[in-house]
Parts: C-alpha cells; sequence; structure tokens
C-alpha cells in the first residue's frame, strides 16, 4: 500500500486497515541523538520526536517555524542511537542527503571519515553487518532528509566497536551516546574508559514501544511495516494484510531478543510487563550451535529453511494416526518436540537442517501459546502485536 506524500514535506505516513499487527525488522528505539563535544552548546535532542508524517498545504507556515527551530536545536552529526542486547548490538545510523555545501566545507575530517566508514561498507570485520535490506530512504528526522541505516554485530564484539569509536575519535564529536537495552549499563564503565564516552541510558521497554509507533507511523520505503496474517488457519489462503496502529489500544506487545518479554500497551505511556519466557532467540542460536555445529544466526537460519522438523518432532497423527477431532487438534500439530529423538534409529537418520528447524519450531511455537494465553488473560482474545523480526528475514517461514 503506497502512501500518500504530502506537498511540503519529504515525510509520509502510510494508511493502513485495521487489523492484528505483527513488525518486521529491526528495532528502531527512541535512541538517536547524541550530546554534544565541548565547547558545543546544542542541546540535546530526541530526534524521533522530529516532524513525522505530511503536513497539509495550510500548515506549511507552521511546519517551517518548528523545522527551523528544529535546525537551531539539533545536535550536531552523527546521528545514531544503540540497543545493546544480550545477543546482538544494534545501532541505527542516520545519514544527511541535503548536507549543504557550506556544512560540507565545514565537516570535519573525523565526521567524515565515520560517515565514508558506515556508510561505504556492507560488512565490518567478520561479524558486523549493515542490513541493506532494512534501511529507510528518504526519511525526514528533525527536519533533515536522509536514509536511516540498520547495523549489527555480535555483542561479544563490543571491545573492537569500542577500539574503533576510539580510533575514529569520536569522542571529539560528541561527548555522550543514546544507548538502551541491558548492555548501557553493562558496558557503561567500558565505554568510560575504552573511548571516552558517556553513555545517556534509556529504559528498553520505554523506546521499545517509542520505536513501534514511530516506524508504524512513518513506513517502510512507501510500503506498511506493520501486517497481520487473514486466514492464518488455512495454509492454502493464509495471507499478510495490512494492519493500523492509529489507535492500537489496548495491545499486547510480544518482545523477541534473547530472551522475550510480553507487554500489556494502554497507551504510549501506560503499559505493564505481564510475563516473558527465557525461551528466545538467544536459545534458538545456542541450541543450534550444539546440534548442528553452527556458528551463526545466518547459517543457523539456512540450515532451517531446508529443514523438515516433522522427522524431529512428535505430531498428533503420530500418536493418533490422523486428526484428535474430540478436541479439534489437527494431524499435523506438535504433540512432542523433538519426541521422535529418542529413538536411536530416528537419531541415525536426522540431518543438521532438520534439527534446526525443528528448535525454530519448537521456540515460536512456545511464544505463540504464551502470547495467546497472556491475550486470553488479559481480555484482548488474541490481539497479539510483536515487534522485532527475530531473524531478520521479510518472509516468514
Amino acid at each position: 500500500m503506497q502512501p500518500e506524500p504530502g506537498p511540503s514535506s519529504p515525510c509520509s505516513r502510510a494508511s493502513l486497515p485495521n487489523g492484528v499487527c505483527h513488525c518486521l525488522g529491526q528495532r528502531l528505539q527512541g535512541t538517536m541523538g547524541c550530546e554534544p563535544a565541548e565547547g558545543d552548546d546544542t542541546p540535546v535532542t530526541e530526534l524521533v520526536d522530529g516532524e513525522v508524517g505530511a503536513p497539509s498545504q495550510p500548515d506549511r507556515p507552521h511546519i517551517a517555524r518548528k523545522q527551523d527551530s528544529l535546525r537551531k536545536n539539533r545536535p550536531a552529526f552523527p546521528w545514531f542511537g544503540l540497543d545493546i542486547g544480550g545477543t546482538l548490538v544494534k545501532l541505527a545510523y542516520f545519514e544527511p542527503k541535503d548536507i549543504t555545501a557550506e556544512e560540507e566545507e565545514e565537516e570535519v575530517e573525523s565526521l567524515r571519515s565515520i560517515r565514508h566508514y558506515l556508510t561505504s561498507n556492507v560488512a565490518y570485520g567478520s561479524t558486523g553487518v549493515r542490513d541493506v535490506h532494512l534501511e529507510m530512504r528518504d526519511l525526514c528526522l528533525s527536519g533533515r532528509l536522509g536514509t536511516l541505516h540498520c547495523i549489527r554485530f555480535p555483542t561479544a564484539d563490543m571491545p573492537r566497536f569500542l577500539a574503533m569509536g576510539r580510533d575514529k575519535r569520536f569522542s571529539s564529536l560528541h561527548t555522550a551516546l543514546c544507548a538502551t537495552g541491558g548492555g548501557a549499563y553493562k558496558f557503561e564503565q567500558d565505554f568510560r574508559q575504552m573511548a571516552d564516552l558517556k553513555l545517556r541510558k534509556l529504559d528498553e521497554l520505554d523506546c521499545l514501544i517509542r520505536g513501534l509507533l514511530y516506524i508504524e507511523s512513518v513506513g517502510f520505503n512507501g510500503a506498511a511495516e506493520c501486517y497481520y496474517f487473514a486466514d492464518a488457519s488455512d495454509p492454502e489462503c493464509c495471507h499478510k494484510e495490512p494492519c493500523n496502529l492509529s489507535d492500537p489500544y489496548p495491545l499486547l506487545l510480544v518482545n523477541i531478543g534473547s530472551g522475550v518479554s510480553i507487554l500489556a500497551v494502554y497507551s504510549p505511556d501506560n503499559y505493564k510487563r505481564v510475563t516473558g519466557t527465557s525461551l528466545g532467540g538467544g536459545t534458538f542460536l545456542g541450541l543450534c550451535c550444539l546440534l548442528t555445529g553452527c556458528d551463526s544466526f545466518e547459517e543457523a537460519l539456512r540450515l532451517a529453511e531446508h529443514g523438515d522438523s516433522t522427522r524431529v518432532d512428535k505430531l498428533v497423527r503420530d500418536i493418533y494416526g490422523g486428526d484428535y477431532d474430540r478436541f479439534g487438534l489437527p494431524g499435523s500439530t506438535v504433540a512432542s518436540s523433538f519426541g521422535h529423538m529418542m529413538c536411536k534409529e530416528r537419531r541415525s537418520e536426522i540431518r543438521p537442517e532438520d534439527l534446526a528447524r525443528a528448535t525454530l519450531i519448537t521456540i515460536t511455537n512456545n511464544i505463540g501459546s504464551i502470547a495467546r494465553m497472556c491475550a486470553l488473560n488479559e481480555g484482548y482474545f488474541g490481539a497479539v502485536g510483536a515487534l522485532l523480526h527475530l531473524f531478520n528475514h521479510a518472509e516468514p517461514w
């Protein structure tokens, strides 16, 4: 679905039909913005609070005044935020595309070096990746037009990241970085000691909700970011439909990272954590590494894509010979995850691909079951929203 462009802004707002939402893509936190280096008295601006959506014609004078105010108050480049998770570090970097000749002339070498390094590569070392398919183009952020890049690397490689920031003299541009996630606390001293930087810490669940609403408001390169599955119980007719979050409350938000947190959200500023589970993305990767010998998410997913979980899992039809009609359980329902693996002959025939696929099904089935129970207990009757596509794939399995 294409958004309607506004007459006076490159920003756009997608109009989406109602439905239950599943948001794909990297989590864009409300963490964009940095504190300026000493000597620069520009105040900190939370850039995601900038102009979102396409203004109507009568609003032009107001928008012009607001954007002029933003230009005067926004922090210096570079703009980016960090989500330091238990498994991955996610970095959102805004690359301005409307740099004036005057700005380019005044651009210091360290800033030019950082911008060139981040945007001219898609891989950083052996583990850092810029997900080109996730970049948001022609994005209007705090009065500037540019591209938002999504970069990730394993949390275990944090020392290399800090060394790079030190070598590129990032502390000469900013004294602090905005960060969220548990690593914002765990690595706070490392940032100070290794890179001479402070961390401005933001609560990850606050950022999660703000990021969800922001991504929905601007869309994704002219397409709807949120969707739900229509006819989900019919494999032949199941398809994605756009979902509208203009008035979503109350909603259940399922955040899948290394572990899982489930939130009941009543408004942007009013929510509670209902429950969670330790069986999340970290569990999937850890088990795949143990069972298949793989070394990365990408490798685990490639294996799972070509696997057959029914060779590993015991299904209802393996027990009943077909459907369990009394309780409406189709024969294809998993009755026991990894249930076939108690048989020595079955184990000897199994492939790494099958084990990876079964691990994926086990983790996602568990998350889905917990989310459904929470939805019923909270009175939502199946309205489940999920942010952060766990495996960086644009299509569901």
